[in-house]
This record gives structure tokens, sequence and C-alpha cells, in this order.
């Protein structure tokens, strides 16, 4: 068959393939069109979870007439002077507009500054159609009806209408916390009204507008820089975490991004601080120049390369790390949040009805022994016991202590409750200590400290075993085994593909060291970071350090409670246990004051 020049369209078609996969992709090129063309106030409209309808209307610079007719054009870009390396725009391949009008039923319609009038244009299902006067206010309006009509075989791949409005939402909620200056709206028949009103500089408050009023609360701020690259931003506390990763955002020069760098990096920041299967909430934004990054990997843009990515990881860890051990040893708000909930009274019911005595709608008689505030109820609850499968058991003994010398951040230890539970009164309130969690982790600090301070020892095996791996493994691990050596862990080359294991750490006894090998080899493939081993000797000094605390049921005196708060206050990580948990809950007293209704 020869060969042949493709049509315009088809052309315009294949590309949308890539750059307009779904509602959300086309959302995103638009709203980054009308950012880059300098807009305050963005409204984006929906409706069919934006296959049927998709407008952004902005207050940005605008078009006349002859810049219309190129912007509809492939390869047409104001954003670009001939360098890939110096992008300093959202968008810069001028695909986005062509793509969409290929597939869909596109009609753009703008006024730059100073012009008497607009202009409009369409493009439907990749024919032009002729540029006209239009009536619109300063600024570009950008509908997009019908898409993927011109290619119904794209429509089979479309999930729920519900499910691309939910991902339109997401694209301006990154877009939003990216550009806190910008006032952003998205309505439509498919959703509620969901609007974020410009902060100005104030980014947190954005990000409070976005991830809600508990991150501001619970959030550590970030910044660090190393060799001309800046990292700021907010990092959840610990303790503040969630089942899945929808809440964690990363921006690249502006750029928001999905990078397999980044949130590696922000794992293994949180590695021991978070509980398996759980997520830190967290906004990085990372900035850098230009030319040492590379935006151009995908068509939709949301892949970067770095020229240095280890420094970029060491950056995001580091950063985290020393904000977390300044700030990170807090418990979350939404701890104590709970906590009140779970105090707050309910009147009595029965039968789920309310009793008459208790109506909310009849007003009581405090003086009248009738409703439960005479001497004969009272009499009659001393006498009472309430029905319980345990044996019985003694009153706890209450331990009280002297006031500190000095405030202290826990306060000073006021009772010991069921062998496990401390009880400190501080400044403006009280908290609530596990012991057993508290004194775990304190131990695992000072285990984790002595291995931190010298090399690991270890044990050399008889026999040495024998792993066969590709060369690229092999090279990629020979190139860490000075560090897998100060873990006990040596290794040395065995030929262009094997590895030779002659000594493990002895920490670890017997093991799977091919196993363990062939992991680090995985690892370094997929991350360029070994990480396996560390965390195989942490959660060794975990397990020992859960053995070697305090044990849950055990009395305390008040001199062994207050010098436990003291180490707790003293040790970077005691707001959470080696597992995750929280070791300690804060209340205020005004919350406290609440439930009595006092304020």
């Amino acid at each position: 068959m020869p060969i042949k020049q493709l049509s315009e369209t088809l052309i315009n078609q294949i590309a949308a393939g890539e750059v307009i996969e779904r509602p959300a992709s086309a959302a995103k090129e638009l709203i980054e069109n009308a950012l880059d063309a300098g807009a305050t106030r963005i409204e984006i409209a929906t409706a069919g979870g934006g296959k049927t309808l998709l407008r952004v209307v902005d207050n940005g610079s605008g078009m006349g007439p002859d810049d219309l007719e190129l912007a509809v054009r492939r390869h047409c870009t104001s954003k670009l002077d001939d360098n890939l390396l110096d992008i300093r725009t959202l968008g810069f391949r001028g695909e986005a507009l062509p793509s969409i009008g290929s597939v869909a039923r596109l009609t753009i319609a703008s006024r730059p500054a100073g012009a008497s009038h607009g202009a409009e244009i369409g493009v439907f299902g990749g024919k032009l159609q002729p540029v006209k006067p239009a009536a619109v206010n300063q600024g570009t309006v950008v509908e997009v009806r019908d898409l993927f009509f011109a290619t119904p075989a794209r429509l089979n791949f479309m999930k729920t209408e519900r499910a691309e409005a939910s991902a339109i939402s997401d694209v301006v909620r990154r877009m939003a916390i990216a550009f806190p200056a910008v006032r952003f709206v998205l309505s439509g028949s498919d959703r509620t009204t969901l609007e974020f009103p410009s902060t100005g500089d104030d980014r947190l408050a954005r990000i409070a507008q976005v991830l809600g009023r508990d991150f501001r609360d619970n959030a550590i701020e970030i910044d660090a820089e190393r060799e001309g690259a800046r990292l700021t931003g907010f990092a959840g506390v610990p303790t503040f975490n969630r089942g899945n990763s929808l809440q964690q955002y990363a921006f690249v020069n502006g750029r928001p991004v999905q990078d397999k760098l980044i949130w590696s990096a922000l794992r293994a920041a949180y590695a021991e601080t978070i509980p398996q299967g759980r997520y830190p909430v967290a906004v990085l934004s990372l900035t850098v120049d230009p030319d040492v990054v590379d935006v151009n990997v995908h068509p939709a843009k949301s892949d970067v390369r770095f020229r240095d990515p280890g420094m970029v990881r060491g950056l995001i860890i580091g950063a985290i790390r020393q904000a977390l051990a300044q700030d990170g040893d807090r418990a979350s708000t939404t701890g104590a949040s709970g906590l009140m909930r779970a105090f707050r009274p309910e009147p009595p019911r029965q039968n789920g009805t309310w009793t008459a005595a208790t109506s909310p709608y009849r007003p009581m008689d405090f003086g009248s022994p009738a409703n439960g505030f005479g001497e004969r109820p009272q009499a009659a609850f001393a006498e009472m016991a309430t029905p319980s499968a345990r044996a019985p058991t003694p009153e706890p003994e209450v331990a009280f202590s002297p006031q500190p010398d000095k405030p202290h951040p826990l306060g000073a230890a006021r009772a010991q409750l069921h062998e496990n539970y401390i009880v400190a009164q501080t400044e403006d309130g009280l908290v609530i200590v596990d012991q057993h969690a508290a004194h775990e982790r304190l131990v695992f600090e000072a285990l984790r400290k002595g291995l931190n301070s010298r090399p690991i020892p270890a044990q050399a095996l008889l026999i040495p075993e024998i792993v066969d791996l590709p060369e690229d493994d092999c090279d990629r691990l020979i190139g860490h085994s000075a560090e897998f050596s100060k873990l006990g862990l040596g290794i040395e080359r065995f030929g262009p593909g094997a590895i030779a294991i002659r000594e493990t750490p002895s920490m670890l006894g017997e093991m799977d060291a091919v196993g363990l090998v062939r992991q680090l080899a995985d690892e370094l493939a997929e991350w360029d970071t070994a990480n396996g081993l560390a965390s195989r000797l942490d959660y060794l000094a975990a397990t020992m350090a859960c053995h070697g605390s305090v044990r849950s049921g055990r009395r305390l005196r008040p001199e062994e409670m207050n010098a436990l708060l003291r180490q707790m206050e003293a040790t970077p990580g005691s707001g959470q246990c080696n597992h995750g948990r929280p070791t300690y809950i804060e209340i205020k007293l005004s919350d406290i004051e609440r439930l009595f209704g006092r304020s």
C-alpha cells in the first residue's frame, strides 16, 4: 500500500487521543490557557460530566480575530520562543484547541483589552467555521459541546457522568491550590457549585478551602532549598493521615504534576511515622530553573523529568523530616474532635423514643424529685450497681503530682486510668497519654539511634549465597554496596550477571538473603533507592521496642509518669508509636467548657 499524507483532521484526531483523554483533560488544557492569559477569575460550567458541555470563561487578555484563526491550528502558540529548555508557561505545545475541535463542537469567543467588540470562531468535528463578530466581555469564552461525537468509539471508554464530573473537580482543585490569587467557580447541572474565592498570597488559606479547615490546624510549613531548587508547601502531622493518596498534591514551577519521584520521596519521608496502608496529606511546590526539568515528556504535561533526580528526592525527604522533627510531635486535632463528639451528651431514650421526663419539648421542673434532681433519685442512684460481665475490680487509684516548676507542653501528670492511660494537666487543657504506645516509641528511637551511630554488626556466611540477576540490576546493587555494608549486608560481583552475598545483618538472624537482594534490586530499578534493608532493621527494632516497653496494665508512680512525659517532649517522633498510631490526645480547656455550656 503506498505511503500517503494524512488529512489535517485525522492528524488532529490522533493528537486528541493523547492530549484529550477525557473531559477532565479538556478542562485542564482550557484552564491552563486562561491562567497563561493572566486571568484572575475563571468560571467553569459542565453538563453530562463534561461530555455534553464544558464551558470555561475567563477575564484574561483575550484574542483578536487574527489570533483566533491561528489558535485553532496545530502547533500555533504564543508561549514558546524556539527554546524547549526555558518553558515558563503552563501550555506551550499548541495542540489542545485543534485537538478538541477535531473531536467536538468547539466555539471560542474572545475580546482583547481596548477592542470595541469581540470575535468568535468555531471548529465542529475538524471543520473550521469562519470568524464572525461576537458580543463578549474582555477575556475569552471557550465552549465545548458533544465531546468525542466525531470519534464515537472513544465514548465507549468514558466512565459514568458522576466519575467524569469528579475528575473535573479534581483538576479545578489542583489549579486552585497552585494559583491562590485566582477565583475559581465550578458549576453545572450535574453538580453543586464549587467556589474558591481568591486568597491573594495566603496559600494556606486556599489549601484550607480545598482540603478543609482540619488541614490548616494540622499542617506544618515546609521551606527548604538545595542547589538552586526550593521546596515550599505544607505537610500534615503524621497522625493526620488518610486511607488513600487523593489529598497529596505536587507542583513543579506552578504546574500540577503526577510524578513518581515526588510520591516516592513523600512516602519515604513518612515511612517511619504512618501505619501501613495510610497516606500523609501534603501540598508540595518545587521551584527549579526551567532548564533542569523537562516538562515535554508527555503531551498531557503531567509527567516531568529532573536532570538530578537524586538531589530532588533528597531535598523532599530531608525537608519533610526536618519539619516533622521540629513541629510534627503533636497530636492531630481530629483525634480530640472525635473524642469531644463521643463526650457530647444525648438525652436518654426508651425504646428509641423520648421519655416524657426528658422530652426536649417539655419544660422541666428542676426542683422536683420526680424529674431526677431531688434527693430520692440521688440516693437510689448511689445504691445501684452497673451490670457487668467482668469480675469486680478495685477502684482505680488516682495519683496526683505537684505542679511543675516550669510549663511543659505535655503538662504534669494528674492520674492514671485503667493502668494504661496517663491524664496530664497542661496550661490550657489536658492530655491523655497511652503509656505503652508512648514508651514503645521512646525505646524504638533509642535503639535506632544506637544503630545509626555505628555500623550494623554483620555475620559472615560460611557459604556465600549466589543470586542470578540481570546485569543492569547487578550494576545498580554494586553501586550501593557501600550503603549496604553499613547496614550489615556484604555483597560482591560474581561474574557479569550474579551477586555473591557474603555477610548479612546479625540482628536479622536466619533470613532469606536471596529474596532480600532481589527486593533491593527491584526497588533500585523502580525508585532508584533501596530502603528494604533499612526498613527490615527498623521493623526489628520496633518489635524489640514493643516487647521492651512499659506494658499496659502496669501501675506507675507519679514521678514515673512525669518522667515519661518529659522524655516524650525531648524525643522526636514521640507523637505516634512505631505503628503510626497517636500516643496522646490533647483536649483544650475551651472545648471542655463548651461541653458544660460554659462558653
